[in-house]
């Protein structure tokens, strides 16, 4: 997804205090563990952006599962948000179906080597109206031509 034109300075940031970008992410986020989201802070978003979307998954996941694994959908997140509390969803937000047919956050569970997991953080000009079982696919394409800036995560996992 491009970024739109606006105002944005090109610096939306997304963090996690529980890993570092391209590090392990810890246990307890685990499919298998306590299947927790990590916190999440988020920096930089344009002022023109009028809600923002989240996406987890697992582009490893192709090989043994046949496709991009999507562990977590969240939009209409508020722009205003700096953090995003462990095991948590900010007030208002929606949260869509994941890859295991549930709604909301299902945590990594690579089922043969270690995977990377991408946070993908996207700055959209726009609230969404999408179902409450919305899918990554179903949000991707109402994003499209409505975001400002993205920023990216990416976090390892073994089984």
């Amino acid at each position: 997804m491009a970024p739109t034109e606006s105002d944005a300075s090109g610096r939306l940031s997304l963090r996690s205090p529980a890993f570092d970008d391209g590090t392990e992410i810890p246990r307890q986020y685990g499919y298998t563990n306590q299947n927790t989201s990590p916190p999440l802070g988020i920096e930089g978003v344009p002022t023109d952006a009028v809600s923002l979307a989240l996406v987890m998954d697992d582009p490893d996941a192709m090989k043994p599962a046949g496709k991009v694994w999507d562990h977590w959908v969240v939009w209409n997140i508020d722009p205003e948000t700096a953090d995003i509390a462990e095991g948590s969803v900010p007030a208002g937000a929606d949260e869509g179906t994941n890859s295991y047919g549930k709604r909301g956050y299902g945590g990594p569970n690579p089922p043969d080597r270690e995977h990377t997991y991408r946070f993908v953080l996207y700055a959209l000009d726009t609230a969404l109206d999408l179902g409450s079982g919305a899918t990554k696919s179903d949000l991707e394409a109402a994003i499209d031509g409505h975001v400002l800036d993205e920023a990216r995560l990416t976090g390892t996992y073994a089984p």
